[in-house]
């Protein structure tokens, strides 16, 4: 058997599927109900901040610009430094780091201070995204497509648990007590993430072959299962973490687009607040807001039936996961990512029509289900088209260049939805705006 020889990706095959996997399911996933809630925390508190602060629409988008420019900047640095010095530190960092720079925020005494925390909660939750090449290195080849678009569900807990959250607290409490509550999950996290292994294929490829052994003998007990026969084997990689492999030409087309996917989102909440969209069965609250008068733009707060909205359309996130599963088993990651944006496209287009309160909402659930399955797809193909040794860093770099998006969004969603006083606002012509990515002032 000396003259045998293996690989991690034949160890992690011939153990498959077992215990170990379902915690690492469980825990890393876990990981993104508090990414999930970092970000959806901008949608619901933003009425609060710009009553609190009387805020105008470019400053109110600022700080979902902010956020997602902190988390585009430290996402190529987390990138970098997980495919030198492993993918387990930066990620329990980026726990720490968003979970102490988000309670910070809940005492910022400021418009300026409150932007400031925010972008460096953005920079701890770039670590926390990391967690996907962790989990993925570790998951059989074969259960990728099944098991990845599943841990949508705990993104969808986390939106839903900070709408919850707004909807119970904010109103008795306020936003403060609101983003100091929802920093709990974080440090149930910080303690459970002790259980997590680091990468056996960051150990491998950083030449630690005798750790990388020690955790696939782990995982393999654990799993009631066993290693192959032989020794494992793998070349120390010369260009761990180098950026010269993301300039290959194998992989120059990779790129990630989440414009529309924070787009939806923080588009509803401002049409929701200031109750811009165009609705047959409007009541009375909803009417009174289209006529707003003498700059009352300002303190807008969320009624019960817009959380409810937000709420369901959030369940749009999971909703067509079976779908997601079957496209990416029958035509592959490519064909899948062209079919879902051309159908986010048109569902964009759609909600330009006057339509009932019911009606909007069924629209929102479909695009937040559609938006929610190519960002699953975008993930899973980043993360399997890159090398071991350059896997973070393309991750970091692709995840870096999707936030440009992110930062855009808010600048079309919020300010291109700007409340004017006294003037009844052309929702239409707006959400045209919003999807031709024109700014219209």
């Amino acid at each position: 058997s000396l003259n045998l020889t293996y690989t991690v990706e034949d160890a992690v095959e011939t153990i498959g599927f077992g215990r170990f996997h379902i915690l690492l399911f469980v825990i890393m996933g876990s990981s993104n109900i508090v990414e999930a809630m970092e970000i959806m925390l901008l949608a619901v508190v933003s009425p609060e901040i710009r009553c609190e602060w009387h805020l105008d629409d470019w400053q109110v988008a600022l700080v979902s610009t902010m956020v997602f420019f902190g988390f585009m900047v430290c996402g190529v640095l987390s990138g970098y430094v997980s495919d030198r010095y492993g993918r387990w530190k930066v990620v329990f960092g980026g726990f720490v780091w968003s979970a102490y720079f988000s309670l910070l925020t809940s005492f910022a005494p400021s418009y300026g201070w409150f932007i400031f925390l925010r972008s460096m909660v953005g920079c701890g939750v770039a670590g926390v995204s990391q967690g996907f090449v962790l989990k993925t290195e570790f998951i059989p080849a074969k259960h990728r497509a099944y098991l990845l678009p599943l841990a949508t569900v705990f993104w969808m807990l986390g939106s839903m648990l900070i709408i919850i959250l707004g909807m119970l607290v904010v109103p008795s409490l306020g936003w403060r007590w609101m983003i100091r509550i929802s920093v709990a999950p974080s440090i149930i996290l910080i303690f459970l993430f002790r259980f997590i292994p680091e990468s056996a294929r960051y150990n491998v490829s950083a030449g630690n072959i005798p750790a990388a052994v020690e955790t696939l003998t782990k995982i393999s007990k654990m799993n009631r299962s066993s290693l192959p026969p032989g020794r494992l084997v793998e070349t120390s990689a010369e260009q761990r973490g180098s950026w010269r492999i993301l300039l290959s030409s194998s992989f120059r087309t990779t790129f990630v687009a989440s414009f529309s996917y924070y787009g939806s989102v923080l588009s509803s909440s401002e049409l929701l607040e200031k109750n811009l969209l165009c609705v047959k069965d409007a009541d009375r609250e909803h009417q009174v807001k289209h006529h707003l008068e003498d700059g009352l733009c300002y303190c807008i707060a969320f009624a019960n039936s817009d959380y409810q909205t937000l709420l369901i359309s959030s369940l749009g996130e999971v909703a067509l996961v079976p779908l997601n599963i079957c496209l990416l088993n029958v035509f592959g990651r490519r064909r899948t990512m062209t079919v879902l944006q051309l159908l986010a496209a048109i569902l964009f287009m759609l909600i330009n029509i006057c339509t009932t309160m019911f009606g909007f909402t069924v629209l929102l659930f479909l695009l937040r289900s559609l938006v929610s399955m190519n960002f699953n797809v975008v993930y899973i193909y980043t993360a399997e088209v890159y090398p071991t040794v350059a896997r973070s860093l393309g991750m970091g770099f692709c995840t870096s260049f999707s936030r440009i998006g992110g930062m855009i969004a808010p600048f079309i969603a919020q300010v291109g939805s700007a409340c004017r006083p006294g003037v009844v606002h052309d929702f239409q012509s707006s959400m045209f705006d919003v999807n031709l990515g024109v700014f219209r002032c």
